[in-house]
């Protein structure tokens, strides 16, 4: 019997563009916003959908940064890498984000978005900013590092801290360095556990489209279009800042490293929209494991440098604390001097990280760093709460692509990337399913 012809047999069958999970998700925040604005009274319905979403994926974080570490520390062999990708990661974070921070401060001062505004600062008031205040109190520089110690081990689950459950799992994963061909077996058991809720959070990511349509739904009824209009001139900047930081600062390092940043913003776009949509990193963090393993880079990197990115690389939550501080100044009329703005600077290079694991942290770290200026009124941040949700979902973008980044990056410096792998991943798009 004579072959299949050659079309038959080597044809690809195309896949319908709606299978793709970014272009469901960008659906499902169309609907969201559509459903938000023709109906008012669906804000807590919608809210119920995408907070049940980042639920679901965040109770599976910890578990999954735990098998990350452990394993590919511990499968690794070699103590000083970890070292050596620890302190290269921590330089790199410490230098961007100073760039941000400045970049934040100069562009907010150039544009002046808050001039104009004539706010009396003495008829501000505190309510509602209560349940910041009551956190804020515990972002210092004490408890920078105690917050790097969980209480228990179970804490550092149970409390969500990203921080803690890295500091944890790289003391579990040294002790099982420890005991050399003995612990071969608790390896594998850890490799096969991750490898387990890489499965179950690829179940939940199909909800991710109404998660999305439930979060954005949730913001267009509780303030909507009109009520937003006011702050409209500070989203439209803080964007424009947003997207000034990434021209200018990650698109010369993806450069400078041999990466297309547009084509890993393109690899990843499916997760920047679940971010956009939650404003909650966290929503995506399992799938960025994932994809950057499959780009090429060691899991021992991905495993250390992202959720440590987590923790310390906030680039766009950066260009958010400069940029609402320096705003609020010229809101209330606050004419900051270059020495004021030199120790709000100095004070957001630690309060930045001080509020890494703590929910609602944007707004938090912002309440620390203002009582601890005294020189803006903390209560001026009632101004901004109505388009916290439009900001963070800009930063938060910025922060999952410079994570991404910066993981691919310091694998390159540490060689622990396959050229190839990653080259055919950003030009082919994702070689594994978003897990």
């Amino acid at each position: 019997m004579s072959s299949l012809s050659s079309s038959e047999s080597v044809a690809p069958r195309r896949t319908p563009f709606y299978y793709d999970k970014s272009v469901q998700v960008f659906a499902g925040m169309l609907a969201g916003a559509l459903i938000g604005w023709a109906w008012p009274q669906s804000a807590e319905v919608m809210q119920t959908l995408g907070d049940m979403f980042i639920r679901l994926i965040s109770m599976f974080v910890g578990l999954i940064i735990f098998c990350a570490i452990v394993h590919g520390i511990a499968s690794v062999q070699e103590a000083l890498q970890v070292g050596r990708v620890a302190i290269k990661a921590l330089a790199y974070f410490e230098i961007v984000t100073s760039l941000a921070l400045v970049i934040g401060i100069f562009l907010m001062n150039l544009l002046g978005p808050g001039r104009g505004m004539n706010v009396d600062a003495s008829t501000l008031s505190a309510k509602g900013l209560d349940r910041y205040m009551s956190s804020a109190q515990h972002v210092n520089a004490t408890e920078v590092f105690l917050n790097v110690l969980p209480k228990t081990a179970l804490t550092a689950f149970t409390d969500g801290n990203v921080l803690q459950v890295v500091f944890l799992s790289v003391l579990f994963a040294f002790g099982l360095l420890a005991l050399g061909a003995k612990g071969k077996p608790l390896v594998d058991m850890i490799e096969l556990g991750g490898q387990t809720v890489s499965k179950i959070i690829g179940y939940i990511m199909w909800l991710a489209p109404i998660g999305a349509m439930g979060a954005i739904g949730f913001t267009v009824a509780k303030f909507g279009v009109g009520s937003l209009v006011s702050l409209g001139k500070l989203v439209a900047v803080f964007y424009f800042i947003c997207a000034f930081f990434i021209g200018a600062v990650l698109w010369p390092i993806a450069w400078w490293n041999g990466i297309s940043l547009w084509k890993l913003a393109r690899y990843i776009r499916t997760e920047l929209l679940i971010v956009i949509g939650t404003s909650s990193s966290e929503s995506v963090f399992p799938q960025l494991v994932a994809k950057l393993k499959a780009l090429g880079c060691q899991e021992s990197v991905v495993g250390l440098v992202l959720p440590t990115g987590y923790a310390f690389n906030h680039d766009g939550t950066c260009l958010y604390f400069a940029a609402a501080a320096i705003f609020l100044a010229q809101a209330v009329n606050i004419d900051l001097s270059l020495a004021q703005e030199l120790g709000l600077l100095g004070i957001l290079l630690l309060t930045s990280k001080g509020g890494a694991g703590v929910a609602g942290s944007a707004i938090v770290v912002l309440v620390s760093t203002l009582a601890a200026t005294g020189t803006i009124p903390v209560a001026a941040v009632g101004l901004i709460l109505g388009v916290h949700r439009l900001l963070s979902s800009a930063f938060v973008a910025v922060n999952i692509l410079g994570n991404a980044l910066a993981t691919i990056v310091v694998a390159k410096w540490e060689k622990a990337a396959d050229p190839a792998l990653l080259e055919r991943g950003l030009n082919e798009g994702p070689l594994v399913a978003a897990t």
